[in-house]
């Protein structure tokens, strides 16, 4: 085995494994090393613990008991939808349009990749004792829209026909 380190290259020539990592501390079995072509990979106790593959995901275990995908939550709202809409807290959402009574379109600060993005939601009413639910791109009798890589619309109703502006919305968007 040739091991080349200079200014140019760096380290080259040792792949390493979980078991014996390339490059390692005092801790001779975690460290990091490359299993395949244009992959990272990383090992604790001479298992590996994560890696960057060749497409550019992000796989780890965290009690898969080996290493998978990690599917990231890619935005994120709480937002209070009664009177003036109000984002309490949020990430990857720039701004919430009020489009009427229950009816909302969330706007995200970097666009998604492409519409095929999946939305999970929850709501609290404030004085409402019903089933609740939130629907995207419901269409008629609303007059929603289907999901694009800016923004996705939403309705919160009370019953099948009736859009409710509710105390507590949160969506999480996954893709």
């Amino acid at each position: 085995m040739t091991v080349t380190i200079n200014g140019t290259t760096g380290l080259a020539g040792v792949d390493g494994s979980a078991g014996t990592p390339a490059i390692q501390g005092a801790d001779t079995n975690t460290g990091i090393f490359f299993p395949a072509a244009d992959t990272i990979a990383f090992s604790e106790g001479g298992v590996e613990v994560m890696r960057l593959d060749s497409s550019a995901n992000l796989q780890f275990n965290s009690g898969y008991g080996s290493v998978a995908t990690a599917y990231g939550c890619r935005a994120w709202v709480n937002f209070n939808g009664t009177g003036t809409v109000a984002i309490r807290a949020s990430g990857n959402v720039s701004s919430i349009t009020d489009n009427g009574t229950g009816l909302y379109t969330i706007n995200f600060t970097t666009a998604m990749s492409d519409a095929n993005y999946s939305v999970a939601g929850a709501v609290s009413p404030s004085g409402v004792n019903a089933a609740l639910a939130v629907q995207i791109f419901a269409g008629t009798p609303w007059a929603t829209s289907a999901p694009t890589t800016s923004s996705f619309s939403i309705v919160t109703p009370v019953s099948t026909t009736n859009p409710t502006d509710l105390a507590y919305v949160c969506l999480s968007v996954f893709r």
